[in-house]
């Protein structure tokens, strides 16, 4: 999802970085293609294992670089206007249209925007973390207070997906680490990396995924039985997952630390110069708020659920899935959907005098 960068100090504009865009652009199509296959992961053993990795941290790290941009600093109106006109207003907008969409194709009349449809659990989340991190800066040691929030949120079993708090408080870690990132100046260190050091990092990044898709292949049948994808959706209380109290908050803690190492794998194996698909960076929030409605007529219509699917479906779905990324990232797309994907909302706030904008 496109996240704003810093507002610039001088009035030159600022130079993108790369390494960010492409992250954006796979990232957003991780996404996409664990919603295409997830259908398949009860009979598909490839389908579970592909969807349990992407799963373990590609939300957390779509937080992570979304924290990375974000200021610690009380919000003015400028960045309030942001919030409404970046954020939540796009929700509202999307909101509303899938419960359209659900009414006429499914006949459900349950229109309630503080229970977000499949994927706008995140734009609240945004919203929710640019408004938590600047009382998060004022305290020491503020990423461990994210992770305490983290593991103690799930405890609460009356927190819920109610304008998704369970999964904002679940994956905030990630936002303030990538936050605290910036300030560490790592990425900087990173994109200066020598060609040599920069290989041997890779190297061990390879590594780090290569054993972690091994564990998967290993115990696909023990997670699948666990339900251990429900532990990477941050979602449910620990008492709804049907978790022992004395050690789900050492298992959510577990959770927190492998995501982290999975996310740190992933940005150092994105490349840091300019690719085909580093333009397509810069729009992945219509490819996360538009991809579901492509997918909604394949998932809901029972081809993806067989007992035993064809060996080309999964590979099918997935590319298809790629393809989806790149259509919705087109500029004629962005061009069509802009005015509900990033609308104008001048109308809504009011002048220096109090009253609204014409």
């Amino acid at each position: 999802m496109t996240t704003p960068a810093p507002a610039a100090s001088a009035p030159t504009t600022k130079t993108r970085v790369p390494l960010w865009d492409n992250a954006r652009f796979i990232a957003v199509t991780l996404v996409v293609i664990g919603h295409s296959i997830q259908r398949m992961t009860g009979a598909s053993d490839g389908a579970y294992t592909i969807y349990l990795l992407i799963y373990s941290f590609h939300m957390p790290a779509f937080a992570v670089i979304s924290g990375y941009f974000s200021k610690s600093d009380a919000p003015g109106p400028s960045q309030l206007k942001r919030v409404l006109t970046d954020i939540l207003l796009p929700y509202f907008i999307m909101e509303s249209i899938w419960s359209v969409v659900q009414f006429l194709v499914e006949g459900r009349q349950d229109f309630n925007p503080t229970k977000p449809s499949w994927t706008l659990w995140f734009l609240l989340a945004l919203a929710i973390f640019r408004l938590v991190l600047p009382c998060l800066a004022l305290i020491r040691f503020p990423l461990a207070w994210a992770v305490l929030l983290s593991i103690g949120i799930g405890y609460m079993s009356n927190v819920d997906n109610t304008f998704a708090l369970s999964r904002t408080f679940g994956i905030l870690p990630f936002f303030v680490l990538g936050w605290k990132l910036k300030q560490w100046g790592l990425i900087d260190r990173w994109n200066e990396a020598s060609a040599r050091a920069s290989l041997s990092v890779r190297g061990c990044a390879i590594v780090v995924l290569g054993a972690w898709l091994a564990v998967i292949i290993l115990n696909a049948d023990d997670f699948r039985g666990m339900s251990l994808q429900h532990w990477f959706f941050f979602d449910d209380s620990y008492a709804a997952m049907d978790a022992n109290p004395w050690w789900a908050g050492a298992a959510r803690l577990g959770v927190i630390v492998l995501a982290t190492v999975l996310i740190a794998a992933f940005l150092v194996l994105v490349p840091r110069v300019n690719t085909p698909v580093t333009s397509w960076g810069q729009a992945t929030m219509y490819i996360y708020l538009l991809h579901t409605f492509v997918l909604y007529p394949i998932r809901e219509s029972g081809i993806l659920q067989g007992a035993d699917p064809p060996a080309l479906l999964l590979p099918g779905m997935i590319l298809a899935a790629i393809a989806i990324s790149l259509t919705l990232g087109t500029p004629i797309v962005r061009r069509v959907f802009r005015p509900l994907i990033e609308p104008r909302a001048s109308w809504l706030f009011v002048t220096k005098d109090g009253l609204s904008k014409p």
